[in-house]
């Protein structure tokens, strides 16, 4: 199977061997040198072609990006450039931390969340789209996915110091700063501007599938023919693997997470999972992630996790997010209806339930 490159280049022999044709029926009183020369000519680019057939290698890098364990592989003519690639996509991905952190107070996002209640903050036409993109997702959720929920985090403390339960009126207080609906954009001169002080912007729950978009983007534009980047669980695939097969995301078994359920292949798709997150509280006995329902206050009950498959990692991330907070059935309900868009839940219970379009492979 030939890979994408090499596709590319067939086409451009063959163009050139049409042309070559064409030039030999206009001059149809040319010398039988001619027309010697023409047929030497195709026989070369027909080896030449043949000839530019490569070996490719698999590379693969992991690292500490955006706070978090990327792994990076790429499908190479070689090693040295396949870690050169695998180097290029990192810096694509600094370059999105760069601009949508919320701890680094000279990006754009900090600047918005800086003058909340103040003025609107001009920002690149990068950020407005994936503002913009983030408010539509809010839309069709219904508010589960909102980037405006930071203001939960003056509640809910996830870092070991959290021992009681916030009160009713600290729950209120924060909800009042939260809504993607204050979130006011103007198209015009591609500013943003939240209505409420203390409200707060942050991409958490989308700031990685929409790096590893980006960084897969990156390296298609320069012509790296397959890949496969894993932003901590977030991942986006391109091309095959060296040996033709399609890239396989393994299901855990909902009853044994060191075991696999079963193979989903990925061809130019991504997946995102949510849940089973290793920050949590404990009060009364009760076990509480940190994820927090943006429209309750309250971190939801009911999911353990959520796997959406769709062409991009920015949108399977979301609504992986937006499926937690949900539940089951609105959540599978939303999925059937969205094109290219399928879903895998497991419950409280460890129960799997799929979208419509799912379809699970046994063990390869």
């Amino acid at each position: 199977m030939m890979h994408p490159q090499i596709l590319a280049k067939n086409k451009f022999y063959t163009t050139t061997l049409m042309t070559a044709r064409m030039v030999l029926r206009r001059k149809k009183s040319s010398s039988i040198k001619t027309k010697i020369n023409l047929l030497l000519l195709v026989c070369f680019f027909s080896a030449f072609s043949f000839g530019q057939e490569r070996n490719y290698v698999t590379v693969k890098k992991s690292m500490t990006l955006m706070g978090s364990r990327f792994d990076i592989t790429v499908v190479s003519v070689n090693e040295e450039l396949g870690f050169i690639s695998i180097q290029e996509a990192a810096g694509e991905i600094r370059r999105i931390e760069k601009l949508i952190s919320s701890w680094d107070v000279d990006s754009e996002t900090s600047q918005i969340n800086k003058f909340a209640g103040i003025k609107p903050v001009k920002v690149s036409i990068e950020l407005f789209k994936l503002i913009e993109r983030c408010k539509q997702i809010s839309e069709i959720t219904n508010g589960a996915f909102d980037i405006s929920f930071s203001a939960m985090e003056e509640v809910w403390k996830f870092d070991g110091t959290m021992v009681s339960m916030p009160t009713n009126a600290e729950i209120s207080k924060a909800k009042n700063k939260v809504g993607y609906d204050k979130i006011v954009m103007n198209s015009a001169d591609n500013s943003v501007f939240l209505l409420e002080k203390g409200m707060k912007i942050s991409f958490g729950a989308v700031g990685k599938g929409y790096a590893a978009d980006k960084a897969k983007e990156l390296l298609v534009s320069k012509l790296v023919v397959g890949g496969v980047l894993n932003a901590a669980g977030d991942i986006t695939t391109w091309g095959t693997k060296v040996s033709g097969e399609k890239w396989l995301i393994g299901i855990a078994n909902p009853l044994s997470t060191d075991t696999i359920f079963s193979w989903v292949p990925l061809l130019e798709s991504s997946v995102a999972t949510a849940g089973n997150s290793e920050k949590f509280i404990t009060i009364n006995d009760m076990k509480y992630t940190d994820l927090v329902n943006p429209k309750t206050g309250f971190p939801p009950k009911g999911i353990n996790s959520v796997s959406v498959f769709s062409k991009s990692a920015e949108l399977s991330d979301a609504l992986a997010t937006a499926i937690i907070i949900m539940g089951r059935d609105a959540g599978l309900a939303l999925i059937n209806q969205l094109r290219g868009t399928e879903v895998i839940i497991i419950d409280a219970e460890n129960k799997l339930f799929k979208s419509s379009g799912m379809i699970l492979n046994e063990l390869p």
